[in-house]
């Protein structure tokens, strides 16, 4: 009788859960294969470089029409890896392929957008260029020729870009890719790396799919014994051919293992166990890093959490900023709720750097701030672990109070950065979509909604409504508005704000009947803010919601008067 196979997991029930650590390999097989092992490298060295070739190789092959099968039966021959190992590498070599399609189509949009700016900023530059003409100012144009010149040299650059990326998607190619990272290839030709780095970055993987039938990975086996993790990796180019079967497939010897302890953090311990006592597939990818430590990445699916928030409760409000974020608790009625009794912030304990390195200020009318200073310079792992303790904190605070997170949608895309210097460097600074996801990704593991919501206007709105009535900062007014939009609240333009308008009016026509002076007065920019805001401020509160959210709306000329008259 035919064995029944196991039901199998369907991803779409649960979401994807990924836990690191770290590798200690002590058990090494007492053999080494002559055909493929390289100098003194170990056995497992030996079979990582072969699945990243068999990676690369599978990449080369595929994009020239291969199919999988294929590849699959040449592969094992040509690197010794076992059937699993040679399917995982390919099918690598596939999601590489359909993330560089996926690329292609996005980096053509950014750059049609980039050009098109690019030709308005050239047209502008030129037209300056015919008044300096006009006006015979030799400086200005000087300055004129020099700015057309490198504007022209920028539309062509775009232009060259754009129709090499079209060429490949007409063809359905994909730009090179550069199998090690192309940063780092760029410092080797320049001296800066060595060769060995380079050579270490395109080899030092090995990666193995879970299955299921199989007690949840068959080449890398995690197991826990006497409350200790210990991982063992299948060395398959050391396993040898000993005969074929009736179906003339080879039959090879069973392949010896690399064990030793795996060392992973203490908030991921027990999900993991339980993960093996359930039988559950598990995907491990094993990296090397530059002084020879091992990485695990252990990828498994959860059950989706129940949901333990409720919008009937109210929002709790972010709003994200380069150092951290401010966040407001906000009632059903669209009101600042304060803290209940007895609230503290959860101070996380592995920060121990310095003193300050995480800073709270708390209002007790529902407002508080969390400061990471070193969120706004900090690099590489360090910007990450300071983004998942914020994220934690924060999708702690919602939890506590049972409110669903409300934060803005920004968007800081590529073809956004080229308006200026200025923009570029804070743009390039602000990791608003490392946070954004960083607490979107624990508020679904911790079972707390997220709703993102318009950005337009927030921090005016805050500016002009919230700040002054509520004795707060910009940033904790800001995300009062953020709350409030999630629960569907119009902002309406208050008498508070009217009384305002006049102040600023009267207080600079006053400025232009002092004695003149560069900057004073109503000049015509100011006059015409004016002017629009009385065409838009009588007919602000009639209109619908999304016409007050709106771009041009008449939060746009606030925003306007407040830069101009600070």
């Amino acid at each position: 009788m035919k064995k029944p196979k196991k039901k199998r997991t369907n991803p779409v029930e649960g979401i994807k859960y990924t836990v690191c650590g770290e590798f200690f390999p002590e058990l090494y097989p007492s053999r080494r294969n002559e055909k493929w092992a390289k100098g003194m490298e170990d056995p497992l060295a030996t079979e990582m470089r072969l699945f990243c070739a068999c990676t690369r190789w599978a990449f080369n092959r595929l994009l020239a029409g291969d199919s999988r099968e294929a590849l699959k039966k040449q592969g094992q021959g040509l690197f010794g890896l076992n059937s699993r190992y040679c399917d995982d590498a390919i099918l690598k070599a596939r999601e590489i392929i359909g993330s560089q399609q996926e690329l292609l189509a996005r980096e053509i949009e950014e750059t049609q957008t980039k050009l098109a700016r690019a030709k308005r900023k050239l047209d502008r530059a030129e037209k300056d260029l015919a008044k300096a003409v006009k006006a015979g100012d030799a400086t200005k144009i000087a300055k004129a020729k020099h700015t057309v010149h490198g504007r022209k040299a920028r539309v062509k650059k775009l232009a060259g870009k754009l129709e090499e990326l079209q060429t490949h998607r007409d063809n359905g190619t994909i730009p090179k890719v550069v199998f090690g990272g192309r940063a780092l290839w760029k410092r080797v030709c320049k001296g800066k790396a060595t060769r060995e780095e380079w050579k270490n970055a395109r080899q030092n993987r090995l990666y193995a799919r879970g299955d299921e039938t199989k007690g949840g990975n068959p080449n890398i086996k995690i197991s826990y014994r006497n409350g200790k993790f210990t991982l063992t990796v299948t060395v398959s180019h050391l396993s040898e051919q000993t005969g074929v079967d009736r179906l003339g497939r080879p039959v090879m010897t069973r392949a010896p293992l690399v064990t030793g302890k795996m060392w992973l953090p203490e908030k991921h311990r027990l999900k993991t166990w339980e993960l093996l006592l359930s039988g559950a597939p598990y995907t491990v990818e094993l990296i090397r890093d530059n002084g020879g430590r091992y990485r695990t990445h252990i990828t498994f699916t959860v059950a989706v959490p129940e949901t333990v928030t409720s919008p009937n409760r109210g929002y709790l409000g972010m709003d994200t900023n380069p150092d951290g974020v401010a966040l407001a608790s906000v009632s059903y009625t669209g009101q600042p709720e304060p803290w209940p009794e007895g609230f503290t912030v959860p101070y996380p304990k592995a920060l121990h750097k310095f003193a300050g390195e995480f800073q709270v200020t708390v209002h007790p009318n529902g407002f508080l701030y969390i400061k990471i200073p070193e969120l706004a310079y900090s690099r590489g792992y360090r910007r990450t672990y300071l983004i998942g303790v914020l994220a934690k904190v924060a999708v702690d605070i919602a939890r506590a109070l049972g409110k669903p997170i409300a934060l803005e949608n920004l968007d800081f895309g590529k073809d956004r950065l080229d308006t200026n210097k200025r923009f570029n460097r804070m743009a390039s600074n602000f990791p608003f979509k490392k946070i954004s996801e960083a607490i979107t990704r624990k508020a679904v593991k911790e079972g707390v909604s997220v709703r993102p919501v318009w950005p337009a206007h927030t921090s005016t709105i805050g500016y002009y409504k919230y700040k002054q009535r509520y004795g707060v900062t910009i940033h904790h007014a800001a995300a009062l508005p953020i709350a409030r939009r999630a629960m569907g609240f119009k902002e309406r333009i208050t008498k508070e704000i009217k009384q305002k308008i006049q102040a600023i009016r009267e207080k600079l026509n006053h400025k232009a009947n002092s004695l003149p002076g560069e900057g004073k007065g109503m000049t015509r920019k100011v006059k015409r803010l004016f002017k629009q805001l009385d065409g838009k401020i009588p007919l602000h509160n009639g209109l619908t919601r999304f016409q007050q959210e709106s771009f041009y709306s008449a939060w746009h000329d606030l925003k306007q008067l407040a830069l101009s008259s600070r």
